[in-house]
């Protein structure tokens, strides 16, 4: 099977795939990305050795990206409840807090940009790319081009800065 040969396979089947992915997900945007990865481990695939039967290895390999996604927030979750006490996941601003509340927030949030300010770009990137997009750990190394390891210990020594600096400010 050719690159071009498989093109016109993907592009009949682009929409079919990414409805198997958005159900498995509940992502678009991560379905999108699954989609993409796809597309890229197929063709990588398709230049070491020959495919047979394409749609169907198409088809398994977009399910089992989706499954390491699957698998890797799950692990993620844990892993960042496991990291943090639960005095500081209990103490986080409640919608109906009082004044003084707001105020402690707002000083965790202060140190906290200070503190991560401090951390290496890729340090930063990592966090960002966790915490704020939601990204994998296996989905940050790839796409910084580092290690899973590196990705977890780095997020590892993030969150204890994190609980660092709120204990401070619980406890001056």
């Amino acid at each position: 099977m050719t690159q071009s040969q498989f093109n016109q396979v993907f592009l009949t089947q682009r929409l079919t795939l990414l409805r198997t992915l958005q159900r498995m997900v509940q992502n678009p945007s991560t379905a999108e990305d699954l989609l993409q990865e796809t597309y890229l481990r197929v063709t990588r695939a398709l230049s070491e050795r020959p495919i047979d039967h394409l749609e169907p290895f198409v088809f398994q390999t977009a399910r089992n990206l989706a499954l390491d996604h699957l698998r890797a927030r799950r692990i993620q979750s844990r892993t960042l409840m496991e990291d943090v006490p639960l005095e500081v996941v209990e103490n986080v601003v409640a919608p109906l807090s009082t004044p003084e509340d707001a105020t402690h927030a707002e000083q965790l949030l202060e140190r906290l940009s200070v503190s991560l300010g401090q951390l290496t770009a890729r340090q930063q990137q990592i966090f960002i790319l966790s915490r704020l997009h939601g990204c994998s750990y296996q989905e940050i190394a790839e796409r910084l081009d580092v290690s899973l390891s590196t990705v977890q210990k780095d997020l590892k020594l993030i969150m204890a800065i994190c609980v660092g600096v709120a204990e401070r400010l619980d406890h001056p």
